[in-house]
C-alpha cells in the first residue's frame, strides 16, 4: 500500500480505503490525490496514521489494508463521483444522509388561458411559469385542497373536451371547455390559490369550513379524509417570531452533533416566509464529522439538476470544502452560488433558529431498541448494527397482478414514506425476487442501501441477493426467513410458527418465544401485508379495466390476448394502432385507441 501512496498522481480524483475483507471503509475526494492521501499518513519509518487525526479517522486507517483511486478531469467531477459512490456503497466511515431526495415544487403556468397548478421536481419550459417550494411534506395535500375549494380546471385533459363533465356537475370546475368563462374572473381564482399556497394560514380555515360542511351533510368519510389532510398540512407549517424582509429567499442548513449521531435541519425561506422544513439523522462510527456532514447534505440536496428556485444558502457553521461546494453549485446553477456563514443580524438569527431545532431534535430523538439489534448482530455475525432494515416480499394470484413490496424499518419504527411497491413481470418466485432486488440496487445512487436486507424466502433467495450485491461491488448483510412446513404445507399458526432463519451461511431455528424471531416475523408480516394490499388494488384495477373493455364490446379472449402480449393495461393504452390491429383487428383496436384518447 505504501508504494501506491508514493506513486499517487497530482490530479483531482476520488480515493477508497478498503478493509481486509474488501469492504469499502471510506470514499474521499481530492483536488490533488497525492497531497490528500499523504496527509493521512506518516510514511517513515513505517506506514502509520498521523497522531493529529481524529480518533474516528485513526480507527478507520487502522482497519485499512488497501487503497483504490480514480482520476477525473475536473474537481467538479470528483465531487459528483464521490457523492454517487457514497450513496451506492454506504461506506462505514462516511457520513450517510438518507433524506436527500429531490423535493417537489408546486408550479403554475400563467401564460395559459386557464392556468392549472401541478407538481414538479425540475425546471420546465415556459417563460411565465411560477414555482412555489420546495416542500418536504404536504405539497400533494395543498394541491388537492386547491382543487377541492376552488373551481379551477381539474385535469389537463378537461380542456381538450368540448363538453362539461362530472366536475362541473359537482361544482368543482367552471367548465371553460364548454362555456365562455371570463379570463379575468378565472385569474382571480388563480390569484386566490397563489395566496393560499404562500400563506397556509389562509388555506387552513377554508379546509376547516369544508370539513364542517361534510360533517353536517353526514359525508363522514370525506370529512375524515379532510381532517387527515389538515393534520398533514398543519405539520408542515413552520412559524418564526423573526421579522423577515418581504421578498427574502434563503435555503438554510444547520447541523447539531453528538459523539455518534448528527441531525441536519433544512429551512426554506420564500418571500420572507418559512415555506417548509425537514430534518434527517445520520450516524458515523464515532466523532461525527461536521465538515463532511455539511458537504454531503448540501451536495446531496441539490443533486445534479438546477432547482426551479435558486436561493442564497446559509449554513450555521463553516466547513472545510465550502469553496469547492460553491464552485460545484455555481456550475450546476449556471450562475454564482452564494454560500454564507452569517455572524450577525437577521441571517444569523435564522441559522441559529435552524441550529436550535437541530439540537432539540437530537435530544428528543427516539432511542432504538439497541439490545435487540445487538443480539441480532451477534446471532447472524452482521457487519453493522442493523439500525435500518429493508424487507422484501412479492404477491400474485395464479400469475395475475404480480407485484412486490419493500418495507423499511428505521431507528425503531416503520418508515412508511420509504416503502416501495413494484409491478413485476416474471412468473416464478426466484425471477420476481431477482427483478425486485435489481431495481432496488439500481436505486442505490439516489437512495443509499440500508444496514440489512430481509427476504421472505429460503437460502436460495438469500444466495441470489448476495450474488447480485457482489456483482455490483456492494457489501450488505442479508437474512432470509422461510415458513416452517408441516406435511409439505407452510405453517403460519399465529404465535406457534417456527419460521426458519437463513443467515451467515447457516440455518437457524429459534423458539417461538424468542424476541429475535418475533421481531423478524413482525418485519416479514409487514412486508407481506404491504405486498398483499398492493396486489389486491392492482387486481381490482385490472378487473375493472377488463370489465370496461368488455362493456365497450371487446371480447374477454381478446383482452387476455392483449394482456399476455403487453402485460399491463398501461402498455395497451400506449400501444400503436398498427400493433393493436395485428393482434385484435381494426374494430376493437379503434375502441381501445378512443378510450385512451378520452382519458
Amino acid at each position: 500500500m505504501i508504494e501506491i501512496i508514493r506513486s499517487l498522481p497530482n490530479s483531482a480524483g476520488i480515493y477508497q480505503y478498503l478493509s481486509a475483507k474488501g469492504e469499502v471503509l471510506y470514499v474521499g475526494k481530492a483536488k490533488n490525490l497525492s497531497k490528500r492521501v499523504k496527509s493521512y499518513f506518516n510514511l517513515t519509518p513505517t506506514l502509520s496514521p498521523k497522531s493529529t487525526l481524529s480518533l474516528r479517522i485513526q480507527k478507520m486507517l487502522s482497519e485499512t489494508v488497501s487503497l483504490h483511486y480514480i482520476v477525473v478531469d475536473k474537481e467538479h467531477d470528483a465531487l459528483i463521483l464521490e457523492n454517487s459512490l457514497i450513496k451506492q456503497l454506504a461506506p462505514k466511515y462516511n457520513v450517510l444522509l438518507r433524506d436527500d431526495k429531490t423535493y417537489p415544487y408546486i408550479y403554475v403556468d400563467l401564460g395559459d388561458k386557464y392556468p392549472r397548478f401541478e407538481i414538479t421536481r425540475k425546471i420546465l419550459k415556459g417563460k411565465n411559469i411560477r414555482y412555489f417550494g420546495p416542500y418536504s411534506t404536504g405539497a400533494r395535500d395543498i394541491l388537492d385542497s386547491l382543487y377541492e375549494l376552488l373551481t379551477l380546471v381539474q385535469k389537463k385533459s378537461c380542456l381538450k373536451g368540448k363538453k362539461a363533465c362530472l366536475y362541473y356537475q359537482m361544482h368543482q370546475c367552471l367548465a371553460p371547455c364548454e362555456f365562455n368563462i371570463d379570463t379575468v374572473h378565472y385569474r382571480h381564482l388563480v390569484d386566490t390559490a397563489i395566496s393560499w399556497i404562500q400563506n397556509k394560514n389562509l388555506l387552513i380555515p377554508q379546509l376547516h369550513q369544508k370539513m364542517e360542511y361534510y360533517s353536517e351533510e353526514l359525508r363522514f368519510e370525506e370529512a375524515i379524509a379532510l381532517r387527515d389532510r389538515l393534520e398533514r398540512i398543519n405539520k408542515s407549517v413552520v412559524t418564526t417570531p423573526l421579522d423577515l424582509a418581504r421578498h427574502v429567499d434563503f435555503d438554510i442548513f444547520a447541523i447539531a452533533r453528538s459523539t455518534l449521531k448528527g441531525c441536519v435541519v433544512r429551512l426554506f425561506i420564500r418571500e420572507g416566509k418559512i415555506t417548509s422544513s425537514s430534518h434527517d439523522f445520520f450516524t458515523a462510527s464515532s466523532d461525527v464529522s461536521l465538515d463532511e456532514g455539511y458537504e454531503r447534505c448540501i451536495v446531496g440536496f441539490y443533486g445534479t439538476q438546477k432547482p426551479p428556485i435558486v436561493a442564497p444558502i446559509l449554513t450555521a457553521h463553516g466547513f472545510e470544502e465550502i469553496d469547492w461546494v460553491s464552485e460545484h453549485l455555481s456550475e450546476l446553477f449556471d450562475k454564482k452560488a452564494i454560500i454564507e456563514v452569517p455572524k450577525i443580524g437577521m441571517k444569523k438569527q435564522l441559522t441559529d433558529l435552524a441550529l436550535t431545532n437541530a439540537h432539540e431534535l437530537l435530544k428528543t430523538h427516539r432511542p432504538t431498541n439497541e439490545p435487540l439489534m445487538e443480539s441480532l448482530k451477534e446471532l447472524f455475525s452482521l457487519a453493522k448494527l442493523p439500525s435500518r432494515i429493508e424487507v422484501f416480499d412479492n404477491s400474485h394470484f395464479a400469475g395475475v397482478a404480480i407485484v412486490g413490496a419493500m418495507i423499511v424499518y428505521d431507528e425503531g419504527e416503520f418508515d412508511k414514506k420509504s416503502y416501495r411497491l413494484y409491478h413485476l413481470e416474471k412468473r416464478d418466485e426466484y425471477g420476481q425476487m431477482r427483478e425486485m432486488l435489481i431495481r432496488r440496487i439500481q436505486g442505490f445512487t439516489d437512495n443509499p442501501p440500508p444496514h440489512l436486507w430481509i427476504l421472505d424466502g429460503g437460502s436460495t433467495l438469500r444466495s441470489l441477493a448476495l450474488e447480485l450485491l457482489h456483482s455490483h461491488g456492494i457489501t450488505l448483510d442479508v437474512i432470509a426467513i422461510s415458513k416452517e412446513k408441516i406435511d409439505a404445507k407452510a405453517h403460519r399458526a399465529k404465535g406457534a410458527a417456527r419460521d426458519i432463519l437463513h443467515g451467515d451461511d447457516r440455518v437457524i431455528r429459534l423458539e417461538t418465544s424468542d424476541k429475535r424471531l418475533q421481531f423478524l416475523q413482525l418485519l416479514r408480516d409487514e412486508a407481506h401485508r404491504s405486498a398483499i394490499t398492493f396486489h389486491k388494488k392492482t387486481k381490482l384495477k385490472r378487473d375493472q379495466e377488463t370489465q370496461l373493455l368488455s362493456l365497450k364490446g371487446v371480447s374477454k379472449p381478446k383482452i387476455y390476448k392483449l394482456l399476455e402480449y403487453y402485460e399491463t393495461f398501461e402498455a395497451i393504452k400506449n400501444s400503436s394502432l398498427e400493433t393493436l390491429v395485428e393482434l385484435i383487428g381494426i374494430k376493437d383496436a379503434k375502441i381501445i385507441q378512443n378510450l385512451s384518447q378520452n382519458e
